[in-house]
């Protein structure tokens, strides 16, 4: 019995040395589905999930929000140009479904890479694309 609590209170001190090391910078991030008559809450989660994986790999940078753009942006127009870029990549799949997401996050106040040094940036844009039905891809993101 002793040595299975000794076991018990070491696994768990290791899983929280481990938390605290590896801190998802989109732990803390603000989460806003919105409302939609075009996506499912399933669908926005699905390209939420894209983005927070796309943004885990910015070294430095803090996340603060991520929030949907509203069903008018999932326009005729916004389509043509992610199958544009579709395109433009030799891709050979054809989209009929768009959706846009905004972010607020923080670089880092060194080694920004890309990014300006301790900056706020607002409203930094994630567009993702899909067939019907299928899984979101993501095709843009920035200002």
């Amino acid at each position: 019995m002793k040595n299975c609590l000794l076991a018990l209170l070491t696994a768990i001190l290791c899983t929280a040395a481990l938390i605290g090391c590896g801190r998802n910078p989109a732990a803390t991030a603000e989460i806003d589905l919105g409302t939609s008559s075009v996506y499912s809450e399933d669908d926005r989660n699905a390209a939420v999930r894209l983005i927070l994986h796309q943004f885990s790999t910015w070294n430095g940078c803090e996340l603060h929000r991520v929030s949907y753009g509203g069903d008018a942006e999932c326009n005729a127009e916004n389509l043509a140009w992610l199958n544009e870029l579709e395109a433009a990549n030799d891709a050979k799949e054809t989209f009929t479904q768009c959706i846009l997401f905004l972010s607020d996050f923080h670089s880092p106040k060194h080694d920004s890479g890309g990014f300006n040094e301790d900056f706020e940036y607002t409203d930094w844009q994630w567009w993702l694309a899909r067939s019907d039905g299928g899984n979101w891809k993501l095709m843009s993101w920035g200002y």
